[in-house]
């Protein structure tokens, strides 16, 4: 088995998968039950998708063509598996700087009747 795709969450994983047995291709999505370790934090990069290695430059390539259409990566780079590994950590990162400044802001409200 080889790993096509990193997925930057289980859903995400899930979809690939779906994709690519649509197209005939057994895959397997590996790492969902590790979320469970990880506590109430929103973990990433956990699960991968896996597919038998005599479908792996096939499945690479569907991969590569659904990365390019959703606004990732394309060509070379998603098939070659040069693919940055951050697939929402923005959003993430600019979520987790609103809620702590409404916390300070929050805080400082309190602190100051």
């Amino acid at each position: 088995m080889k790993i096509v795709h990193q997925a930057a969450n289980i859903t995400e994983a899930h979809i690939i998968a779906g994709l690519l047995r649509a197209e005939g291709i057994a895959a397997h999505v590996g790492g969902c039950y590790l979320q469970g370790g990880v506590g109430e934090l929103a973990p990433m990069d956990l699960a991968n998708v896996q597919v038998a290695d005599e479908d792996a430059s096939r499945a690479g390539d569907i991969v590569a063509v659904w990365e390019a259409q959703r606004g990732g990566v394309a060509g070379d780079e998603a098939i070659h598996g040069d693919t940055p590994r951050d697939h929402g950590r923005g959003m993430a990162g600019a979520l987790l700087a609103i809620l702590s400044a409404l916390a300070v802001a929050g805080l400082l409200l309190f602190l100051a009747r």
